[in-house]
């Protein structure tokens, strides 16, 4: 297993600070880093190269996303992942901007049944 960046480690702790206390949350390791689930759902991942990937749904909030900076589509292949942004580490260096993003997030896995 590849080792974590101290980038990675950083990351996840400012993540871990802002979703302390709510049991709802749990962490997996997916997308070549670790990702921060809510009820089961996607909420935030944190990459090894400081970006992260979140959940945003399909619909409005997808577009309003894609244009704040520093975001990006997911993309597999050639085929965009709509409802799925990854962010620039740039976009997150704050950590406001930070619970902005995983706010905009948590929205959307909240709306979703628990798994």
């Amino acid at each position: 297993m590849k080792r974590d960046s101290e980038t990675l480690i950083h990351l996840c702790d400012r993540i871990r600070v802002i979703l302390e206390g709510d049991p709802r949350i749990t962490e997996k390791r997916m997308f070549g880093g670790l990702t921060f689930l809510l009820n089961g759902h996607i909420l935030v991942g944190a990459k090894n190269d400081g970006r992260i990937l979140i959940k945003v749904g399909k619909e409005a909030d997808n577009d309003a996303a894609l244009a704040r900076p520093g975001a990006s589509q997911m993309m597999h292949g050639s085929k965009a992942m709509r409802g799925f942004i990854w962010v620039d580490p740039d976009a997150i260096e704050d950590d406001d901007e930070l619970r902005e993003w995983i706010a905009l997030s948590q929205r959307h896995a909240a709306g979703q049944e628990p798994v």
